[in-house]
This record gives structure tokens, sequence and C-alpha cells, in this order.
């Protein structure tokens, strides 16, 4: 093949490896997508392996698209039969087909974050418990933490059943997993646990899969958690060709399972695995990388990789050191304006943060400046209300048992069901032991509840009904427009004249779109398909490249995507690194490994900002640079600002290196560099030396947080406390 002889040497080595496991150490921007899709056609042309012998996993919906099309493009079709996918498309493959054997229908439902919310909040409601010390977020985080270590809930009750807080929310897993169950329905993390499920209580199942998957292919390797490890583990035991791609040094979702060990300790694992570095970039400029490389490179937990490239040294790092963040805001936006008029995209810019949080001051600057933005983590579209509730409906259609969608939809539009009329439902439901619609048309239903109210559910069962046996002969684009039109919520819409309603009736419009779409891309389109693929959809999935404007979000957000010039925001430590990994080995690390990631997103320009002091949540603080710029070498960054404004001097780590600050304040309230610093140490006349913690106020009203050893935090008002500054 022409595009073999387009591989660099190590790049060649990992495509024609053979059998047995191979990790490949894939450096940012190293090509890792051209050696797996590579791979795959050397497999099959070369190799004579057959395309349904071969499984690729990747992470997303859209690098799945991507790693497919390629793989098309190289092998001129003919992949038929080949699963290329995500983990959990894949699962939800392998339980289309086998799920009815450890106890659920093969039309199970997709649970997203809403509908695992709700249950959580009914089932805290049932036990009694006080919202306010069990905050039904933080408990569903706990319960996906649990999934995401493969621990049951019977496990989690012994692991913690001394610990009262725990064995609570122990009791609140247990029902959890009961109730989706019994509404036919899984969560996102039981994807994966329920397809381990079934090839650990159906061995027979296992082996098929093992069997017919003789190569396996796993993108983004570092990003696995215990279970999707697993299951690739369980999967190749078989034949042994495995094959993982990933990067150590950008593993930056250890705060919701991804374990690094995985790919740290993959030979440890394979005895006999070959390994091959991919360490040339073809993605960024040299000092791009070198600076990179250079905060990187003070990791312990990591393989030992360099990034370079050939394309040139480029453009130093710009910093620049505002005095707070609407002067950073302010300089963002006004460099993004100048390159725009020298010819460059909106499209061309990111900006990235550490926090949500940061971006409001940003988004003022471009508001007031008139820069189009978008922001990537904002309200999703399958997030709105309108777009749910049609889910909702198509979902009780597909599995009349999701009690969850009935709930939502049964008086949307408006029917007169109040909560009175759905409590007797839902009780009745539990006394029978079955779903709230198999009981809407019983006897036992009708009798409780009044002649009016029983009308009112019967008529909305009948139209369920009468839209299930529509479905059977209809298209999919048939059947919503059917829906809307016969629950009658497509007038509700129509009624509303506000600009509200329009913007709804647009949604429901480009959900239509979606839907025609879906239809015309998949031959074999169904409506549990479909459902499906709304589930599994991710915010990267729906970002187009070329949107017309500049793009914001956080880095964790950013992992996999790059452009021409990028913003990195808040380079302060407490802000980046995260106040809660400085003092916190493993967390620096991982924060180290994200800025890491940051950096390699920009191609051709990188900018660093960090702010004097910066208002977080309502307290504005005093701040230091953050030490990851201080891990940069000099001659890789160049300082801008006002040349005409007042200098200031940054001496951390010894360093002479000027920041040249942009001074906006007014005259009368210019100030010397403040005597406090997070940090920074002071003594008091009683307690003796401290370290500051926290910096707040300004001027009289300026607090101190100071840690004193033995005696803990103490907070100070600055101009009543007996304390001074330490010089260091």
């Amino acid at each position: 093949m022409e595009l073999f002889q387009e591989l660099n040497e190590q790049q060649y080595k990992a495509v024609t490896h053979g059998e047995g496991p191979l990790l490949v150490l894939a450096g940012a921007g190293s090509g890792k997508t051209r050696v797996l899709t590579c791979r795959i056609a050397y497999l099959v042309e070369k190799k004579g392996v057959k395309p349904d012998e071969i499984l690729a996993i990747t992470f997303t919906n859209k690098a799945a698209r991507e790693m497919k099309e390629r793989v098309e493009h190289l092998l001129g079709g003919g992949i038929k039969g080949m699963w290329i996918s995500t983990f959990h498309s894949a699962c939800v493959r392998i339980l289309r087909r086998y799920i009815h054997e450890i106890g659920y229908n093969n039309n199970f439902v997709i649970y997203d974050e809403s509908d695992q919310l709700s249950i959580t909040k009914d089932i805290i409601k049932q036990l009694n418990m006080d919202e306010r010390y069990y905050p039904p977020k933080a408990v569903k985080a706990e319960i996906g933490r649990a999934k995401d270590s493969l621990i049951v809930p019977s496990d989690y009750y012994k692991m913690y059943r001394d610990d009262f807080r725990r064995s609570k929310i122990a009791e609140v897993y247990d029902l959890y997993q009961k109730r989706l169950q019994q509404n036919n329905a899984l969560d996102f993390d039981d994807i994966i646990n329920k397809t381990i499920e079934l090839f650990t209580l159906k061995p027979h199942i296992l082996e098929y899969y093992q069997k017919k998957f003789k190569y396996i292919l796993v993108d983004e390797y570092q990003d696995t958690n215990k279970a999707q490890y697993l299951m690739v583990k369980m999967l190749s035991k078989g034949h042994r060709n495995l094959c993982v791609v990933g990067d150590d040094d950008q593993c930056i979702y250890e705060w919701r399972g991804a374990n690094i060990s995985n790919i740290l300790d993959f030979e440890k694992d394979f005895k006999d695995a070959v390994v091959v570095k991919l360490e040339q970039n073809y993605r960024s400029t040299g000092n791009i990388l070198e600076c990179a490389n250079s905060v990187i490179i003070h990791n312990r937990g990591r393989k030992e990789k360099r990034l370079w490239t050939r394309q040139g040294s480029g453009s130093k790092l710009r910093w620049y050191q505002a005095y707070n963040e609407r002067d950073e805001a302010r300089f963002i936006v006004s460099i993004i304006k100048e390159m725009v008029g020298e010819g460059r995209k909106y499209s061309d810019f990111a900006v990235l943060y550490r926090m949500n949080a940061q971006s409001r001051a940003i988004e003022d600057a471009l508001v007031e400046m008139g820069v189009p933005y978008r922001i990537v983590g904002g309200l999703k579209f399958y997030d709105r209300k309108e777009i749910k509730d049609i889910i909702a409906y198509l979902r009780l259609l597909v599995n009349p048992q999701d009690d969850v969608s009935l709930k939502r939809i049964i008086n949307v539009p408006k029917r007169g069901i109040g909560k009175a009329t759905l409590d007797v439902v839902e009780k009745v439901a539990g006394d029978m032991s079955c779903s709230m619609f198999n009981v809407l048309l019983k006897e036992e239903c009708q009798g409780a509840l009044g002649t009016r109210a029983a009308g009112r559910v019967h008529d909305f069962a009948q139209t369920m009904l009468n839209l299930m046996a529509f479905k059977v002969s209809a298209s999919l684009v048939e059947l919503v427009e059917e829906l809307l039109d016969k629950t009658g919520y497509i007038q509700m819409l129509e009624s509303q004249r506000d600009k509200e309603g329009l913007d709804r009736m647009a949604n429901v419009q480009e959900f239509i779109s979606a839907v025609k779409e879906y239809e015309e891309i998949n031959e074999d389109s169904t409506l549990e398909g479909f459902l499906e693929n709304v589930s599994l959809v991710s915010d990267i999935d729906t970002l187009e490249e070329d949107y017309g404007s500049v793009v914001l979000m956080t880095v964790h957000s950013a992992k996999g995507l790059e452009f021409p010039v990028v913003f990195v925001s808040g380079m302060e430590e407490g802000l980046f690194p995260h106040a809660r990994s400085i003092d916190d080995p493993a967390g620096l690390e991982e924060e180290r490994r994200l800025c890491y990631v940051a950096f390699t997103r920009a191609r051709q320009q990188l900018y660093v900002t960090s702010a004097h002091q910066r208002t977080v949540y309502g307290n504005t603080v005093y701040t230091t640079v953050s030490q990851f710029i201080k891990d940069i070498p000099d001659h890789l960054i160049e300082q801008i600002g006002d040349r005409d404004k007042e200098h200031i001097e940054d001496r951390g780590k010894g360093d002479n290196r000027i920041i040249k600050l942009s001074e906006v304040r007014k005259k009368d309230t210019a100030q010397d560099k403040p005597k406090f610093n997070p940090g920074g140490k002071v003594e008091h006349a009683r307690f003796g030396i401290g370290t500051i913690v926290s910096v707040s106020g300004t001027g009289e009203d300026e607090e101190l947080k100071v840690a004193f050893p033995k005696l803990g935090i103490k907070q100070f008002i600055v101009k009543y406390a007996p304390i001074k500054p330490v010089e260091q």
C-alpha cells in the first residue's frame, strides 16, 4: 500500500507487528489514528484476516466514525462485519443479543444522567433520608465510583457496614439497581458491567466472542477504567492478539475512574508484549513541544518519551500576566481580533480553562468586543426539555416497563393527570409487581381512581398502544411525526407564540432532521438503534470543526482536539494546578498531565495567561504564578505586555524573569506588590510563624487564612491582627 510508505520507522513497526500483545505508546500528535487504521488495513490485506474477525474500540463516536472512514478508504470498502465502535456501543450490541440470559429483556433502555438522578432522589425519599446529608448527586456519584471498580451493592455494604453514612448509601445502591432492572433499564456504567456479568455467568458466550475476535485493537488505553480493562482482558484471552494504543502522559480522567496503571502495567499483564514508542509529532511546532516536555518530565509515574518534530521551532510560547481576570479576558480577545484582522478565522482559536467558572469574564469580553464564540460543555441538544420529552415517548414505545419515561410524559402536554393520580398508579403497580404502563388499563387501577382520572389514564394508554401498532410498519420519521401529532405535543408548542416556544419548535424540527439523517446513514435503522445512538453521544461528538466562532472549553473537554492557536488561561497556583492537588503527589501529577494536554492542543501558536489577582466565587485573592510556567526554560518564553506600563519582577525558583504587567488600575488605586501571598510566611505575636493558605479582600478588608504548626488554620483581618510578613 502506498500509505505504508509514508509511515515513519516506529509507525511501520507497530503497523506490521505480527502475533501477540503490542503496546503502542503514542505521544500527542504522533499519528496514532494512522497507525491504528493502517494496522487494520495491514491485517486484512497483507495477513488475510477477515473483517469480522477484528474488533477496534475507541472512546467517542466521533473517533469511531473517523476510524471507520479511514479504514474504508484504505481498503476501498470491504469492511462489512468489522466492529469499529466505542466500548459502550460494542457492549450494547452484545447485550441486545444476549442480555435475556441474565434477567433483562432485550429491548432495554439506557438512562441518562437526569433519569439516574430522578431514581436516586425517589429512593432517598423512600428511605426517609435527609437530602441535606445525602445529596442525590453525591450519592449517585458514589454509586458510579463503585460501579467503575466493579463493586456490586452487596460487596459495597460489606466494605462499609461499619460506616453509617456509606451503609445508608449501600441501601440506596441496592434499591437503585433493583429499580433499574424493574424498569428494564441500564445506566451508562451498567452497559460494560452487565457485559462482564454476562461473560462471567455465561462462559459459552464469552468463548464465542473470544473465538470471533482474533485481533483486538484499543485506542486511548490510558483512559480505561477497571471494568473496561477487565472486558478487554477477557476478550483477548483466546488469541492474545491485543494491540493497545495510548499515552500515559494524557491520562487526565482518574477522577472519573480512568486507571493509569492499566497502561503502565501492560507489560506485567503481558510478559511477551512488544512496546513501540511514537515520539515524532506531526501537529505542533518544536517550541510548543519543548514547553510540554519541560512540564511533563517532572512526573515520576510515566513511561519515558520525549516529543519532537521536523516542522521547525516556530514561535515561542507567549505569556501575559494580567492585573485581574478582566484584564486577562480583554487581552485574549484583543489578540484574537488582531489575528483575525490579519487573515485568521475565528474557528482557529480555542480558549481553555481549568474550571468552568473562569469562562464568565472571557464571555463578557467576547460579547463586549463582538466576537462570536461557542462553549463546549454547555447544555447539550439532547438535554433540552422538549427533546428529552420526545425521547421519553420513544423509549416508552420501545420499552413499556420504563416507569421513569412514563412519569415524565404522562401529563406532557397537560392531560389532567396530576401527582395524586400518578401516585395511585405507582402504588397499584407496586402492589402488582409490574410496570406502571401495564396497570393503566387494568381494573384494579381503574377502580382505585375516580371516573374522570380513570378516563384520562385510559386515553393516554390507548394513544400509546396505537403508536406501538403504528411503529411496526412506519419509518422512524413517520413515527416521530405521528407521535408529535397524536400526543398533542406539536399543538402545545404551536400555542406558545413567544420566543421560547419558537426556539423549542425549531429544536423539534432539528430532532426530526436528526432522525432522518440516522435513517439515511443506517440501512437497518431501528428505533432502538437510534435511541442507543442518542444515549451514547457526547459534547465532542457534536463539535463542528469550522463553526465560525471561537471555542471555549475546559482542558478536560479539549482532549483529542487541536487548534492553530490556543490560549491556556488562569495559570496560577491553586487554579492550575488546582488547590486540591498541590499537596497530593498523585493529584499534582494528573494536573501536570492536564497541562501537557492543554499545551499540545496548539499547532502553531500557544499563549498562556495568569492574573496578579482574581475574583473567584465572590472572593478576590492575590495569586502566584503557576509552577508549570516556572518549569519552562526562559528561552522558550516570550513575555508580552504594554512596554510603557509598570514591570513586576517575579523571582520564583531563583530566576530573574521579568513579567510585564498591564496597568489597568486607576492611578489613585495603584499599589505595590502585596505583602501577603498564598504560600508566604507570616509571624503572629502570639501564635508564632505560620504559612498563608489564602488571601481574600483588599485594603482594609484584606483577610488571611494562616496554618500554624499544631494549631491548625486561623483567620485574621490584617488591619487588626498583630501579624507581619517573614522575609524568605
